[in-house]
C-alpha cells in the first residue's frame, strides 16, 4: 500500500508567550520567559508559587458568553487554538466535513473542575448537589469533541492521553489516519490547564517543581547545574494535518511536511525515566525509521527537556546513541526554559516551535543557562540563552511522560 504524504496547513497557538502564533514565535527567538507568579488563585501557602500561565486571555472572542460556563479552561485553550488554526487554514465551509476528524488530547483533563466541585460537595450540608455540567466539562475528550461539534467535523474524532506525550502522540495518530487514507484532513493538537490548587500541590508533593520563588523567569534552567525541577505552564497547540494532493487541489498554503512519528515506552518507573534513557534512544530511533530518514538528516531536535535532574541526562544519553558523530552537528534546545512545562500541550507547541524552526531556519534558545553540568558532554549545542540562525532541513520533537509514555514526532521543509 502506497501512504499519502501529510502535510501542516494552519497553525494556531495559545501559550504563556502569547495568544497567537506571530507574538509565540518572535518571544520563543527573543529567549522571553513566560514564569511569573501565579495569579489563576492564591499560591502563597504552596511551596512554588509561580507559573508560565496563558496572560490575557479572554475566552468569549471565540465562545459565546454563556457556553465558557459550560467549558473547563483547558478545553477553552482548546477551542480557541483550534478556531484559529481552522481559520489559517480555510476548512471552515471548505471541505468534506466527513473526511475531517479531530484528535485532540490532554495530559489531565478538567481537573480544575473536579476540585471545584469536590469541593463545593464537601462545603455542603451533604446533599448530594453538583452542577450538571460537572462532568462534561471535566474529562479530558471533551476538547476534541467540542471542535467537531463547532465546525460539523464528522471524521475520526478522539482524544489521546499519555501525560507528557499525550499531544505527540496525538499528531502521531492524526498523521497516520491521514496517510491510511482514512481522513483528508485531521485536527490535531493538545491543551492543558491546571495551575491550580490541586495541580501544583500534586506536583509539589512530588518534589516535581522548581522552588525558585525569588526568580521565576530564571526558574526553568534545562541542562543547567542548579536545574531543581521544573515550571508548570499551560497553553494549547494545534495543527491542521492534511493530505498532500488534497491540499495542493484546494490551494492551500502548505507550512512543512510531517515526516514521520515513533511511540515507545521505558516500562521502567513510574515517574522516572530510564537512567541509560532507553525509551528515549528507541522512540528516536523508531520515529527516524518511520520517516525513511537517517540521522544525519536532521538538523535540530526540541527536547522534552524539563529541567528535573534525572530527566535532562538521560535524554542527552539518548541523543549521544542515536545520533553519534553528528550529534555534535545538531542544534537541541528546550523551549520549555521559555513556557514552563505545558503537560499534555507540550508536544503540539513544541511541535509548532520545530515547524517555525524549519520554515524561518532559526533555533530558539535554551535560556536561563549560568552553569555548565558537568555530567553533559560540552561539545553539545544546546543552543544556550541566544537564537541561531541555520539551515534547518528537518526537526525533532521529543516528549516522556509520566508511566514511561514516550514520543517523537519529526518535521521536515516541505518540498513540492
Amino acid at each position: 500500500m502506497q501512504l499519502k504524504r501529510v502535510v501542516v496547513t494552519g497553525i494556531g497557538a495559545i501559550t504563556p508567550l502569547g495568544n497567537d502564533l506571530p507574538t509565540f514565535w518572535q518571544n520563543l527567538q527573543n529567549g522571553v520567559s513566560g514564569a511569573a507568579p501565579i495569579t489563576l488563585f492564591d499560591a502563597s501557602r504552596f511551596k512554588t508559587r509561580f507559573a508560565c500561565e496563558v496572560k490575557g486571555f479572554d475566552p468569549t472572542t471565540y465562545i459565546e458568553k454563556k457556553e465558557v460556563k459550560r467549558l473547563d479552561r483547558f478545553a477553552q485553550l482548546a477551542i480557541a487554538a483550534s478556531d484559529m488554526a481552522v481559520k489559517n487554514a480555510g476548512i471552515e465551509g471548505n471541505v468534506d466535513q466527513d473526511r475531517v476528524g479531530v484528535i485532540f488530547a490532554s495530559g489531565i483533563g478538567g481537573l480544575t473542575t473536579f476540585q471545584e466541585e469536590v469541593i463545593s460537595f464537601a462545603k455542603g450540608d451533604g446533599t448530594p448537589r453538583f452542577n450538571p455540567f460537572f462532568i462534561p466539562k471535566m474529562i479530558l475528550d471533551i476538547a476534541a469533541g467540542q471542535i467537531s461539534m463547532r465546525y460539523g467535523f464528522r471524521g475520526p474524532n478522539y482524544a489521546v492521553v499519555s501525560a507528557c506525550a499525550s499531544s505527540t502522540n496525538a499528531i502521531i495518530d492524526a498523521f497516520d489516519v491521514i496517510r491510511l487514507g482514512k481522513a483528508d484532513v485531521v485536527v490535531t493538537g493538545g491543551a492543558e490547564a491546571v495551575v491550580s490548587e490541586a495541580g501544583v500541590g500534586g506536583f509539589n508533593s512530588m518534589k516535581a517543581l522548581s522552588e525558585r520563588n525569588d526568580d521565576p523567569a530564571t526558574a526553568s534552567r534545562p541542562y543547567d547545574k542548579e536545574r531543581d525541577g521544573f515550571v508548570m505552564g499551560e497553553g494549547a497547540g494545534c495543527l491542521i494535518l492534511e493530505e498532500y494532493e488534497h491540499a495542493l487541489k484546494r490551494g492551500a498554503h502548505i507550512y512543512c511536511e510531517i515526516a514521520g512519528g515513533g511511540a515507545t515506552a521505558d516500562a521502567h518507573h513510574l515517574t522516572a525515566p530510564h537512567p541509560e534513557g532507553l525509551g528515549a534512544r528507541n522512540v528516536m530511533i523508531a520515529a527516524l525509521k518511520d520517516a525513511g530518514m537517517h540521522a544525519s538528516d536532521i538538523d535540530y531536535i526540541n527536547t522534552h527537556g524539563t529541567s528535573t535532574p534525572l530527566g535532562d541526562g538521560a535524554e542527552v544519553k539518548a541523543i549521544t546513541e542515536v545520533f553519534g558523530e553528528h550529534a555534535y552537528n545538531l542544534n537541541i534546545s528546550s523551549t520549555k526554559s521559555m513556557t514552563g512545562h505545558c503537560l499534555g500541550a507540550a508536544g503540539a507547541i513544541e511541535a509548532i516551535a520545530c515547524i517555525m524552526s524549519v520554515i524561518d531556519d532559526v533555533i530558539p534558545p535554551t535560556i536561563n543557562h549560568f552553569t555548565d553540568d558537568p555530567e553533559l558532554d560540552p561539545k553539545l549545542n544546546f543552543t544556550f540563552n541566544k537564537a541561531q540562525k541555520r539551515t534547518v532541513r528537518a526537526a525533532l520533537s521529543n516528549t516522556f511522560g509520566f508511566g514511561g509514555h514516550n514520543a517523537c514526532v519529526i518535521v521536515k521543509k516541505y518540498v513540492a
